[in-house]
């Protein structure tokens, strides 16, 4: 796709949302359902993802990380956006890799210190490009790859977070 391609697809969209501002307000959803053992199968839209335990806090290995999704998802929509604003501003990329790696305390998480956080303390990603593009406009496609990407713009600034139960 070139950036006369993406500007096409994208125009009526922005155009639409410009004069409809509601019609941008989409509600995304991510559903699981209690699996065997320790387990929860998430629903992906593509297949069924079984997530468990880390082995640092006693799992197999065999299920899906939910940490390790979660950076998967800061790769995946880093290098979406990275790929659409590379299009959009005419940069060529002839290739490139994201990496995303987050620090984890599992004392937190297994309560064995009342201190040491439940979370990560810090998430690093690194993205390589391959492309001829002058130094000036790689630091534009960053800066736009930050500013536009979903993930990043969340973990960055929290949202809101509420949590119920019931039957």
């Amino acid at each position: 796709m070139n950036s006369e391609q993406l500007r096409l697809l994208q125009q009526p969209l922005k155009e639409r949302y410009r004069n409809d501002p509601s019609a941008a307000l989409i509600t995304l959803r991510a559903q699981g359902r209690i699996g065997e053992g320790v387990t929860c199968n998430v629903e992906t839209g593509q297949m069924l993802v079984q997530a468990g335990l880390h082995p640092a806090t006693g799992g197999t290995g065999l299920g899906a990380c939910s940490g390790d999704m979660l950076l998967q998802a800061l790769v995946a929509c880093a290098g979406v956006t990275l790929n659409a604003v590379a299009t959009a501003l005419g940069i060529q990329l002839r290739g490139g890799q994201l990496t995303a790696e987050g620090d984890l305390d599992f004392r937190g998480t297994l309560g064995v210190d009342k201190e040491a956080p439940v979370g990560f303390r810090a998430i690093r990603l690194r993205i390589a490009v391959e492309s001829d593009a002058a130094p000036q406009d790689l630091e534009k496609l960053l800066r736009l790859t930050e500013r536009y990407c979903v993930v990043y713009q969340t973990l960055r600034n929290s949202p809101g977070l509420e949590v119920s139960i019931g039957a």
